[in-house]
Order: C-alpha cells, then sequence, then structure tokens
C-alpha cells in the first residue's frame, strides 16, 4: 500500500506560531479597558450562576455593565478622534 502524503514542506509559517505584531500589541492596549470591564461584568455574573442573585449582586451586575458601556464608548470616541479628516 502508498502512503499518500504531501510532496513538499509548508512554505509559509502557520499563524499561531508567531509573535504578535506591534500594530496587534498596540490595539490590544487600547482595547484594555474594554477588556477589564467585560472581565469584571463576567465575574460578578458568575458568582450569580448557581443561586439566585441578591441586591448586591444585582446593583454589581449593573454597576459593571455601565463600566462596560464607558469603556466601549470611549474606545469608540478615541478611535473616531483619531480618524483622519476626509476632506
Amino acid at each position: 500500500m502508498k502512503h499518500i502524503g504531501a510532496a513538499q514542506a509548508l512554505v509559509t509559517v502557520p499563524d499561531f506560531d508567531r509573535e504578535p505584531t506591534a500594530a496587534e500589541l498596540d490595539a490590544i492596549e487600547s482595547e484594555m479597558p474594554v477588556i477589564r470591564a467585560e472581565l469584571e461584568l463576567l465575574d460578578a455574573q458568575i458568582v450569580t450562576l448557581d443561586r439566585m442573585p441578591s441586591p448586591l449582586d444585582v446593583r454589581r451586575i449593573r454597576r459593571a455593565r455601565r463600566r462596560v458601556l464607558v469603556a466601549r464608548r470611549e474606545l469608540a470616541n478615541r478611535g473616531v478622534a483619531g480618524a483622519p479628516e476626509v476632506a
């Protein structure tokens, strides 16, 4: 029986086998406030998975949602402010 396989080695490096570029790292850094706010919301939601949320839990989730919205708004406004002017 003949073995069927690739006759050549891969020409390009797979995406998972490289370091992030400086532009990718800058993009992640600019999105960090949103990421932190979303993690805080997720933590607040995880606490209430196996029990009925207390009034304190409800307030925690509501405040975390507001922080996510504020962080997303600031990121969006920063993106618009940094965009080039169209003439």
